[in-house]
């Protein structure tokens, strides 16, 4: 039997549910009713805990990748941090075991001069630096003064390079290769005002020249190639830094960043075709064509090109001109005419300092 007592309340008599207001109350109604409920805000959720889901998914994955990346990094930070602890330092030339004199070529760049013979100054293989002047009037006695107030300020030995001016009447390309007299060493490092070569970069190629002292060491690989051949004539062609990189040989180092020894400063003077010298003098380039070709005429070796970073600090030079790889090609064939053969050998060695680098 049913009682009823106001209009919100609910009890159960002998088992059997009474509700007021005329509606039977049912425990299994109110529970499906509430899991419906449930069921309508999980519509909106669900895709919420899906996109959560994914998101934690790719954080995994993305810690999973980098994970062996950091480890490698550590690894080579830890190697490099041994080596320094260990004392394993990459070795440095000292004059009183050669060390080498720099030959800088300028022209008309004074501020140039002054930072280049700065820099070479602090180089504790430099033994003595020598500045090819080619220019009508000589150099002012305030230039000469600054210059030798920076050796002696920049130099890091107790040996302060000697710096000495080479005058010459005539502004000639063939001027930076003329025999000097008193040189205190056999490496000659030439080159141009506008190029800077980091020290450490620089007596690791001195070392390396020391091992071939032969042949020239630098850092400006060049190439050549057949490109043509008849029954009579070849006719080649010669390559640049993208010709080397891309066929990776080279036969060639340019004078602008070289080693080599000072006995070629006489062979070129002196031995040398006249014919070659005319050459030169008259178009204004190709000096260091006819250097290369010297010294692989003399010793039948190719050079050696050392990896290493350089900067120039000048303006673009006669190589950004127009016209310029033709004036080189021409240059190289009628070298090689003049020589009645093709004296320069192609190689592909590369030196590398192996503690400056990560893979080798």
């Amino acid at each position: 039997m049913g009682l009823s007592v106001g209009n919100s309340n609910a009890c159960n008599v002998g088992g059997v549910g009474i509700a007021i207001g005329g509606g039977l109350y049912s425990p299994a109604k109110e529970k499906a009713a509430n899991r419906g409920a449930y069921s309508y805000n999980g519509r909106w959720w669900q895709p919420l805990r899906r996109i959560r889901q994914i998101l934690a998914s790719a954080a995994a994955a993305r810690i999973k990748l980098l994970l062996p990346i950091c480890m490698l990094f550590a690894v080579l930070l830890l190697a490099g941090r041994t080596a320094s602890l260990m004392g394993w330092r990459s070795s440095s030339v000292s004059p009183a075991k050669g060390g080498y004199t720099v030959l800088i070529n300028t022209w008309k760049r004074n501020s140039l001069l002054k930072q280049s013979v700065a820099h070479y100054a602090s180089c504790i293989g430099t033994d003595a630096i020598h500045v090819v002047w080619s220019e009508s009037d000589p150099p002012s006695e305030d230039l000469k003064m600054y210059l030798r107030e920076i050796v002696e300020a920049k130099s890091q030995s107790a040996h302060k390079p000697n710096l000495r001016f080479d005058l010459n009447e005539e502004d000639n390309l063939n001027n930076r290769f003329k025999p000097i007299k008193d040189l205190r060493t056999e490496a000659i490092f030439s080159v141009d005002d506008d190029v800077i070569v980091p020290c450490k970069t620089l007596d690791f190629a001195s070392t390396v020249w020391q091992s071939a002292s032969n042949t020239m060491v630098g850092f400006v690989p060049r190439m050549h190639w057949l490109d043509e051949e008849n029954a009579s004539t070849a006719y080649y062609k010669y390559g640049g830094w993208w010709s080397v990189w891309w066929m990776g040989t080279y036969s060639m180092v340019l004078s602008k960043a070289a080693f080599f020894h000072r006995k070629y400063l006489d062979l070129y003077t002196y031995r040398m075709p006249t014919s070659i010298h005319d050459y030169v003098t008259q178009e204004r380039n190709c000096e260091d064509i006819a250097m290369s070709l010297l010294v692989a005429n003399a010793t039948g070796i190719p050079p050696i090109w050392v990896k290493g970073k350089i900067y120039e600090i000048g303006s673009s030079g006669i190589s950004s001109l127009k016209g310029h790889s033709r004036a080189r090609n021409k240059c190289l064939n009628d070298f090689i005419g003049l020589y009645g053969t093709m004296p320069l050998v192609p190689t592909n060695v590369k030196v590398v300092d192996a503690q400056g680098e990560w893979f080798w």
